[in-house]
């Protein structure tokens, strides 16, 4: 989750929890489809989980 706070979350808008709140499905999208991860070799984990499921 410390990266999760250091790339979201310190570079957002945080003036009240509804701005958090409203900021959150973006984050989660991004992260979880978008920004790599080095502990999974620089791949999203939805990259990853495509890359290791069965073809």
């Amino acid at each position: 989750m410390k990266s999760f706070k250091r790339d979201y979350v310190h570079l957002a808008r945080l003036e009240s929890a509804e701005a958090v709140l409203q900021q959150l499905p973006a984050w989660f999208h991004d992260y979880n489809t978008v920004h790599p991860h080095k502990a999974l070799k620089m791949r999203s984990p939805r990259e990853f989980r495509l890359a290791a499921s069965p073809h």
